[in-house]
């Protein structure tokens, strides 16, 4: 039998596993167990040509974007520095000249 924590919510003893999440049936709380979160933080994000890349790193755009919401497109060549990186689908976090704050895929910058 394994032993599971505790509801860090309720504290109910009746905890589940479903897929990678711990889930209470009382209060219907979710939770990842500390476990996967040593998983989750170990996550790299690559560029286009397979590079790691790290908080801080300045990349180029490798190709012309369409940016939602503006009357031009972003431009190959384009050098953003100072990325963060998030989870998500987009998952650079940056500020461009010219278009200002803006979500990336890594797959469309490389390494500078």
């Amino acid at each position: 039998m394994s032993t599971l924590p505790n509801c860090p919510k309720c504290n109910s003893e009746y905890t589940y596993e479903v897929g990678t999440l711990l889930t209470c049936p009382l209060c219907a709380h979710e939770w990842s167990n500390s476990e996967n979160h040593a998983l989750e933080k170990t996550r790299v994000w690559k560029d286009a040509h397979g590079n790691i890349l790290q908080d801080g790193d300045t990349v180029t755009v490798i190709k012309d974007l369409k940016v939602k919401g503006a009357s031009s497109v972003l431009k190959g060549g384009t050098k953003v520095r100072n990325i963060r990186l998030i989870d998500g689908d987009h998952d650079i976090d940056c500020k461009i000249e010219g278009f200002g704050s803006m979500e990336l895929k890594s797959e469309f910058v490389k390494k500078a």
